[in-house]
């Protein structure tokens, strides 16, 4: 493989589709979601009005904190956070309207960039389970939390257990491991429409 090392931007580029995680609780409490508002009388798993980008902090330990786009561009400068904005809107409009097609509903995603020569580049991975909140678009329900293809599935149990969210994590059991997998692959089969060789 080759590759460029960049120099990794300072934030995360989160664009979301419908209401969910982080998002959804935020909303519960100032009826916006990173300084965007949002009208009134959303549920859990709304659509909303249009996509919204949402960055983040990236955080080496603990969880990311949601930012506005006036903290964005504070952080990045003008020009690359409006350029992180365009791109990552750009890019989940993309795989969203291809996971449409295959019955798959993109909630929202987490995109990263880089920069080197003065270019963007996006640099890691875009639109999988692990980066994004993919849901069944047969499924889908405005007021309840949608089955899931992503590691929603995994949360939901560890939401279960007395645990305090620092490391060490608790190890899983195999029937979790097992549905996420499966869950995994039967996002892959129905984004490619074809198994996993």
């Amino acid at each position: 493989m080759i590759v460029r090392k960049t120099k990794p931007l300072p934030v995360e580029c989160v664009v979301r589709q419908y209401l969910a995680g982080s998002g959804w609780k935020e909303y519960q409490e100032s009826q916006s979601v990173c300084g965007e508002k949002l009208p009134p009388g959303l549920q859990l798993a709304s659509k909303l009005p249009g996509l919204i980008f949402t960055p983040s902090t990236k955080n080496e330990s603990g969880h990311d904190l949601n930012l506005s786009m006036a903290e964005c561009r504070r952080i990045l400068g003008d020009e690359i956070a409006e350029t992180a904005r365009a791109k990552s809107l750009a890019v989940f409009q993309k795989g969203s309207d291809y996971a449409d097609e295959r019955g798959i509903i993109v909630a929202d995603t987490k995109l990263e960039f880089g920069t080197i020569d003065g270019e963007m580049l996006l640099i890691d991975e875009c639109l999988t389970p692990d980066s994004s909140r993919f849901w069944p678009k047969d499924q889908y329900v405005a007021g309840q939390s949608p089955p899931s293809f992503d590691k929603q599935f995994v949360r939901d149990y560890l939401e279960t257990l007395d645990w305090d969210k620092t490391p060490p994590g608790p190890r899983l059991p195999a029937d979790v491991i097992a549905k996420t997998t499966a869950k995994y692959l039967e996002a892959f089969e129905r984004l490619t429409g074809k198994p996993l060789e």
